[in-house]
């Protein structure tokens, strides 16, 4: 399974971000993974340009809908017509502070699949979920009700992120992240049948080049989303090449 390794840069990178795009899009033709960063939307046009195909271009959120009377929100099909091919769906950042709940989450999804996307849907638990022992229950739940039927590993990644480490330089042992990751490899199965075995599992939770060998390389870890991390080359594609050795 070929690992994707995804940046997102989230509300960070103006113009003279796209320097350091370039610098990734320049080593990454040549990654044994595969790269793919997310900007801002006010950066994807550009983004796709300075990339000139050697790494993809994704979109952090996408609307539901195609058009309509939704200010300052953005659909799947702009994003498509700007050059992008991926979206991320339901980052816990977006469930935390603008209420996305499971059903909304798979109804983008659904929309990143309609407008040709490949769509990579957010599934993780709080500190104090965690701390309850309620982490498996509230990911396989987050699992059934964000992935709509129809998930290819061609249309579809899981990302898990654990929210304690988004951000907070706190990040899952190597054991937590197997068994979660193992536990949502069982839910993705039950729900998808023999497509569940193929569809990738992303860790994100702080991660660097520091932990990034370690993490990719622990069973069922498909590639990595990386926040703070994918900002700077220098930071990004130590990360990138973690992946050839895992």
């Amino acid at each position: 399974m070929r690992q994707l390794i995804a940046g997102n840069w989230k509300m960070n990178g103006t113009a003279a971000s796209l320097s350091e795009l370039e610098a990734i899009a320049e080593a990454g033709v040549s990654a044994a993974c595969d790269v793919l960063i997310c900007p801002p939307a006010t950066l994807v046009g550009r983004a796709v340009s300075a990339a000139r195909e050697r790494i993809a271009i994704g979109g952090q959120d996408c609307h539901a809908e195609i058009s309509g009377a939704f200010t300052g929100d953005v659909s799947a099909e702009m994003l498509k017509d700007a050059g992008a091919t991926s979206v991320i769906v339901g980052h816990s950042e977006r469930r935390q502070y603008h209420g996305e709940t499971d059903a909304v989450v798979a109804a983008k999804a659904k929309a990143a699949w309609r407008a040709g996307l490949f769509a990579i849907i957010c599934v993780g638990e709080s500190d104090a979920q965690r701390s309850s022992g309620g982490a498996l229950e509230v990911c396989g739940t987050q699992i059934a009700g964000s992935v709509p039927p129809g998930a290819t590993a061609a249309n579809t990644a899981v990302a898990y992120e654990p929210i304690w480490a988004i951000g907070t330089g706190k990040t899952a042992t190597a054991g937590d992240i197997a068994e979660m990751h193992a536990h949502l490899r069982s839910c993705l199965s039950k729900q998808l049948g023999a497509e569940g075995a193929k569809v990738r599992i992303l860790y994100g939770g702080s991660v660097k080049a520091a932990n990034a060998s370690e993490i990719l390389s622990t069973p069922d870890v498909g590639g990595a989303l990386v926040g703070g991390a994918s900002l700077k080359a220098a930071d990004f594609l130590p990360i990138v090449r973690a992946s050839a050795k895992s």
